[in-house]
């Protein structure tokens, strides 16, 4: 079977190190090299250091962080799936680094085998998104949902669009020229239409489907 690379970017180096040699004990997968942060793993790429399938990568960094690396990558290097692997639990910033371009997102307590079946969701799917996110209790759509079958109103598209930025629903509902009651309504009824919880599974649902390009 054939083995696939993983790069990982991570400031604290006896954590760097342990995820290397656990990703390293997976049977199809092998560690090209450590990066302390984004500006190095660029600097390593550009250099025509080899490029690897998957990079795990850390949020918090110094220098350059997760979410302005992972932007780099998905402009310069769109092949690369990157799979954040962070403490961060905020809502925000997973949003965030899902808009980047990261294709999966797990905490760092995460257990040996989700890990490894993260990995190998990338390979096969292209993505990996687990229901259990930073205890935000997301619930993503199935992969075998048939999204084809769910019809969207022009307006229920806009909200979505608008619900990929940062601004907060009062502002959407200043943006659309409706009540903040009306925008509760769409919200509502849209977390039930697409049957997820929160903001983050509507912008899940706005990528997969390719309301919202990342």
């Amino acid at each position: 079977m054939e083995t696939h690379s993983v790069v990982i970017v991570e400031d604290h180096i006896l954590l760097s190190q342990a995820i290397s040699s656990l990703v390293s004990s997976f049977n199809d997968f092998n560690v090209l090299y450590l990066c302390k942060n984004g500006q190095e793993l660029i600097n390593k790429l550009e250099s025509n250091a080899k490029q690897p399938d998957i990079i795990l990568m850390d949020v918090n960094m110094p220098i350059m962080n997760g979410i302005e690396t992972t932007q780099y990558l998905k402009n310069n290097y769109p092949n690369i799936k990157v799979l954040a692997l962070s403490v961060e639990e905020n809502e925000d910033v997973i949003i965030k680094m899902l808009k980047a371009g990261a294709k999966g997102y797990l905490l760092k307590d995460v257990e040996k085998h989700i890990l490894e079946s993260a990995l190998y969701d990338l390979i096969n799917k292209g993505f990996y998104h687990t229901q259990d996110v930073a205890k935000l209790l997301i619930n993503t759509l199935d992969d075998n949902y048939q999204d084809n079958k769910i019809h969207l109103k022009e307006r229920e598209i806009e909200f979505i669009k608008h619900v990929c930025t940062e601004l907060t629903y009062k502002e959407i509902a200043e943006k659309m020229f409706l009540s903040p009651k009306t925008i509760d309504g769409y919200r509502d009824n849209l977390f039930f239409k697409l049957q997820v919880k929160n903001r983050i599974g509507l912008v899940i649902y706005a990528i997969k489907n390719k309301i919202f390009n990342v």
